[in-house]
């Protein structure tokens, strides 16, 4: 899946990716404030249609890859991460979505928070993913 797909652009402050959720919703993917990037929930959803349904790792790389994208759309890097918050819905679904962060940040090591919550959205979502990024 290339993130390329999902066809976000920067109006300046905000970051809109053009997924059915924000519109629907009334919400940017991400806020562009000061030297802050702050990316909202993201799930592995792309053109409208849930990926990687049961496989909670997958869904986690494909939520984190479309959070960086905004990120890099609000002129910072993975480099610049502070900050990832992620919600489960299963409590087996911690750890393949925690190697997911790994693989992902273990160089940079941001502040990270995991929580479980009763669902998401849809229900074939097993994970949703928010990041912020500073310039240091």
């Amino acid at each position: 899946m290339s993130i390329s797909s999902i066809g976000m652009e920067s109006t300046g402050y905000r970051v809109f990716s053009g997924g059915i959720w924000e519109e629907k919703y009334g919400y940017a993917r991400a806020v562009v404030a000061g030297g802050r990037v702050i990316v909202s929930g993201c799930t592995a959803t792309v053109d409208g249609e849930v990926r990687h349904v049961g496989d909670p790792h997958r869904q986690a790389l494909t939520a984190i890859e479309i959070a960086l994208e905004a990120v890099l759309m609000g002129g910072l890097t993975r480099e610049d991460v502070v900050m990832v918050r992620y919600y489960v819905v299963e409590q087996r679904h911690f750890d393949p979505v925690g190697k997911a962060i790994h693989e992902v940040f273990a160089k940079v090591r941001p502040a990270c928070t995991g929580v479980r919550v009763a669902g998401l959205v849809d229900p074939r979502m097993l994970v949703e993913i928010e990041i912020e990024a500073l310039r240091t």
